[in-house]
């Protein structure tokens, strides 16, 4: 990276519908990258034709798969789920996965929140579960405010050593909690960073032996971070990392 510039980091958008096909990331997710990582955002489209996996990733320093309210299609883990009701999108998947892989094979950061984590899980290897209406993890519907939605939080075990547990000494945390998909099986080489204190559901991972630094939580870190020092960590890690900090 030229020490000189900011470094720039791509945030995944997905394909939503506002009356037309539009591009879509939460605004939220860039303002920490901005505020807490000292970064420039590339936005980065869910559209296949309009990404060449090489050419971004040359382009960037790191990459946040952001969440999202669709789920990563069943055929991308080769399972027969059928997720009726819930809505999919092949193109963020395709996108995503070859872009998140170029990255890594290149030792460059890429970390994932929500979806973003149930991606990486895939890319290594791993399967997802439906989660049904488990009130657990997913409260209320997408149509509430987002104060309600994100407003819903359950507690997970962090894990002593990892490296969201050494961003204040935590063994336990708080967390919001909006998904309907979480990780079945991990993905080869991932080690569990936390765990939900009830049922055990992996809540977040890193790939330590991947040689790039990849990190990713279940939770939604750029809505809590005002009042969470894990949160704002898992964004300083992210900034640290696009450094070569990390």
């Amino acid at each position: 990276m030229n020490r000189t510039r900011k470094p720039i980091i791509g945030l995944m958008c997905g394909n939503e519908v506002a009356g037309r096909p539009i591009q879509a990331v939460a605004t939220r997710f860039i303002e920490p990258v901005v505020r807490l990582c000292g970064a420039s955002v590339m936005i980065v489209p869910a559209v296949r034709d309009a990404v060449d996996p090489v050419v971004i990733a040359d382009m960037l320093d790191g990459l946040l798969l952001t969440g999202g309210r669709s789920h990563v299609e069943p055929a991308q883990y080769e399972a027969n789920d059928r997720l009726a009701g819930h809505l999919c999108d092949p193109e963020r998947d395709s996108v995503a996965l070859a872009l998140a892989g170029r990255m890594i094979e290149r030792s460059k950061p890429v970390y994932g929140i929500c979806r973003g984590m149930q991606e990486i899980n895939v890319l290594f290897g791993g399967t997802l579960t439906c989660l049904g209406g488990s009130p657990r993890h997913h409260r209320g519907s997408w149509d509430e405010d987002y104060e309600s939605l994100f407003g819903h939080h359950h507690s997970v075990d962090l894990t002593p050593g990892g490296v969201l547990a050494q961003r204040g000494d935590y063994r336990r945390l708080e967390v919001n909690s909006v998904h309907q998909q979480g990780v079945d099986r991990l993905g080869y080489g991932l080690v569990v960073e936390a765990r939900d204190s009830e049922d055990g559901l992996i809540e977040a991972f890193r790939a330590p032996g991947s040689g790039a630094d990849v990190l990713a939580v279940q939770w939604h870190p750029e809505w809590d971070g005002a009042q969470c020092h894990v949160a704002r960590g898992f964004f300083t890690r992210l900034g640290e990392a696009v450094r070569g900090h990390a």
